[in-house]
């Protein structure tokens, strides 16, 4: 598995529990790092960083373009993953649109719902399609 990855995932991780247990995913993140025992790569705390920096938008297009989806009724890996992918769309410039979009929809074969993937991608690809009005 490559390193960004890799990141990806555990940004995942950290975005996926903190939601569980009602906590800010940037003091977990930074448990995590303090703690030492599971490695968090750089990019893992650029994209929890990001994600909570920029939350307040993502939920917003992600609430806008779900077609028949609330935020709420998304299973809890989707919306995270969706939350990670728009970031990177939106906001890592270093971040190719396909490259966010693959490896959003690759999290989600491996760990969500059969449905998942298809829901990913199409919500994601709409996102790329819009995202020249979407830019802030």
């Amino acid at each position: 598995m490559a390193a960004r990855t890799k990141a990806r995932k555990r940004a995942l991780d950290v975005l996926f529990e903190a939601e569980q247990r009602s906590l800010d995913p940037v003091a977990l993140v930074g448990q995590r790092l303090a703690g030492g025992e599971v490695p968090v790569p750089e990019y893992a705390v650029e994209l929890v960083q990001g994600v909570q920096a920029h939350r307040e938008r993502i939920d917003e297009l992600l609430t806008t373009y779900a077609q028949g989806w609330t935020l709420e009724r998304m299973p809890a890996v989707d919306r995270n993953l969706l939350r990670i992918g728009t970031y990177e769309l939106l906001w890592a410039d270093d971040v190719p649109d396909a490259v966010a979009v693959s490896e959003a929809v690759g999290l989600a074969k491996d760990l969500s719902t059969d449905e998942s993937p298809s829901f990913v991608n199409g919500l994601l690809g709409r996102l790329v399609s819009l995202k020249p009005s979407l830019v802030d």
